[in-house]
């Protein structure tokens, strides 16, 4: 094997670029969001002031808001083309965030060839694509968007037919700021390897939408929530949870690559949930939750000591996403609705930069091999 400087398998440690999107301080258990600790964003900010945030670098003033909410209000209904492909692809029972991949693929049609009106395009379309794709999965036609509600309170609209309350609009409001950026994880750094050949964001979005659909990204909510269900009651949840550690399960919604303490995004997602849940038909499962993530914290201590493993992002987001009565299958295609205000505001940043991704590697294959003509071989 020749290398220059040592191997870091799966890039770890390495520093590609700069960013002024977000920091990741794994050490401290702190996140911050274009300088803002995301404590002190999430749980005020309506999304769309986090997306103006992260692409221009400071929070809208009341006319700046107003005009993006203009800018995506033409924009929210689905074109024929989109329709058409969530259609065939809920007759084929395609998974959700296939589903969202495939029809963002679409919007390209109706692209105005400027990275500025793509983002806006797919910061409109992607809310209306998982609700409209749910509703024709299960045998419903599509809802038109209403043309008074905001990102956030759309997605629950289009879900439903039923305006939205504004406690659910805060909670989902508060979900999305908190999974709006987060480094240069895998789907993030997706988009901007494939904008930095000076492709498209559509197309840099799908191929971020295509890194997200791996379980070890983007996929644990729904079975964190899974765990809780299967417990049931909390004096199962020992049990259960060692039996999972004994067959060398992994105990979702614990541990983070990065967080070596605890992920802040956890904590203010159970704030949140903790806000919608209590006093509602939904506590006990809450308090159901709270108890399995002090269990598991503690077995996991004994099983792994010294390991420190710690609540992550998605244990909570499965609760605040179920307390919006939103189905497990669109827990991820959801995230994407949120991380889209990243990855558009990094495509935008490595656009500035106009320089190529391209690492090096090491070659560890033959040397000295001779050719030989089929008839020799």
């Amino acid at each position: 094997m020749l290398a220059t400087s040592p191997i870091k398998p799966g890039l770890e440690g390495v520093i590609a670029s700069e960013t002024r999107l977000s920091h990741v301080d794994g050490q401290k258990g702190e996140l911050i969001i274009a300088g803002f600790l995301l404590e002190d964003l999430a749980p005020y900010a309506e999304f769309e002031e986090v997306v103006h945030l992260l692409w221009h670098d400071a929070l809208p003033k009341r006319t700046q808001l107003a005009e993006l909410r203009a800018a995506l209000r033409p924009r929210r209904a689905l074109p024929a083309a989109t329709l058409g492909l969530l259609r065939q692809a809920a007759e084929q029972k395609v998974a959700p965030i296939d589903a969202l991949r495939m029809a963002a693929d679409t919007l390209s049609i109706h692209s105005d060839g400027t990275h500025e009106g793509d983002a806006l395009l797919l910061l409109a379309a992607f809310p209306g694509i998982v609700a409209a794709y749910w509703r024709l999965l299960n045998g419903h036609e599509p809802i038109a968007p209403h043309p008074d509600l905001d990102t956030a309170a759309n997605y629950l609209y289009m879900m439903t037919g039923s305006a939205p309350t504004a406690q659910q609009v805060r909670g989902l409001s508060t979900y999305l700021n908190t999974v709006s950026d987060h480094g240069f994880n895998a789907s993030t750094f997706t988009a901007r390897v494939i904008i930095s050949t000076q492709s498209d964001m559509i197309s840099a979005v799908v191929g971020a939408v295509g890194a997200l659909k791996g379980p070890a990204h983007g996929g644990a909510p729904g079975p964190a929530l899974d765990t809780v269900f299967e417990i049931g009651s909390p004096e199962n949840a020992e049990r259960v949870l060692w039996d999972k550690l004994n067959r060398g399960e992994r105990l979702m919604g614990f541990g983070h690559r990065v967080y070596k303490v605890r992920d802040p995004r956890a904590d203010v997602l159970k704030a949140e949930a903790e806000r919608m849940m209590l006093g509602s038909e939904k506590e006990d499962l809450y308090r159901l939750a709270q108890h399995v993530e002090q269990v598991a914290l503690r077995v996991l201590e004994e099983h792994k000591p010294g390991r420190h493993l710690q609540t992550n992002v998605e244990y909570f987001t499965a609760l605040v996403l179920h307390g919006l009565d939103i189905p497990i299958p669109l827990f991820t295609p959801t995230f994407a609705i949120g991380r889209l205000a990243g990855w558009t505001a990094h495509g935008f940043e490595q656009i500035g930069l106009n320089r190529i991704i391209r690492p090096a590697s090491a070659y560890s294959g033959a040397h000295g091999r001779q050719w030989q003509a089929l008839e020799t071989r």
